[in-house]
């Protein structure tokens, strides 16, 4: 006889992991793997910082904001977002290296203002950061210097062992 688990038993475990769907368009399998990926996702994105400079765009998106405004005038009527990026994609790609210079020129100047910006929060960061240091630091030091109350040890020992608990506290300082 063979032992271990078979091909049915499998099964049998992944059909009770799989939950019901509403949806009926969406396999119960797709489901049960999109709920996981949900939960994974919420847990490990890290909330973004309003004050933090937004990124410069590349060439292709300024070449891309100056094509939308000419593309818009010549096609009133089309008004999905997709035409204009697949046509300004296709003009991208006819253009020779000369007539992409100027993009790539503004491109590079956006970046450098960027880079500007970014030492600078990364420097009102960094200070900020070594403020909440000395702050906690601080915090540290007046809880130290703050003897804590222990209700619960008050509380279990009877009237004659609270003598026996100071003394021996007595001789750890002693030893020390």
């Amino acid at each position: 006889m063979k032992g271990g688990k078979g091909k049915g038993a499998l099964r049998k475990e992944t059909r009770s992991a799989l939950k019901p769907v509403e949806d009926p368009k969406m396999g119960k399998r797709k489901a049960a793997l999109k709920d996981d990926k949900k939960k994974v996702t919420k847990d490990k994105k890290a909330k973004k910082d309003p004050n933090k400079p937004k990124r410069p765009p590349s060439a292709f998106f300024v070449f891309l904001e100056e094509f939308r405004k000419t593309f818009k005038k010549e096609n009133p009527n089309v008004k999905a977002v997709s035409a204009v990026g697949k046509a300004g994609g296709e003009k991208w790609k006819s253009l020779s290296a000369v007539e992409k210079a100027p993009y790539e020129a503004k491109a590079a100047k956006r970046k450098a203002e960027y880079g500007k910006l970014m030492n600078a929060y990364n420097n009102k960061q960094a200070e900020s950061s070594d403020d909440e240091d000395e702050e906690e630091k601080e915090e540290e030091k007046e809880k130290r210097s703050k003897p804590e109350v222990h209700d619960e040890d008050v509380e279990d020992s009877g009237p004659g062992e609270e003598e026996d608990d100071e003394d021996e506290e007595d001789e750890d300082e002693e030893d020390d």
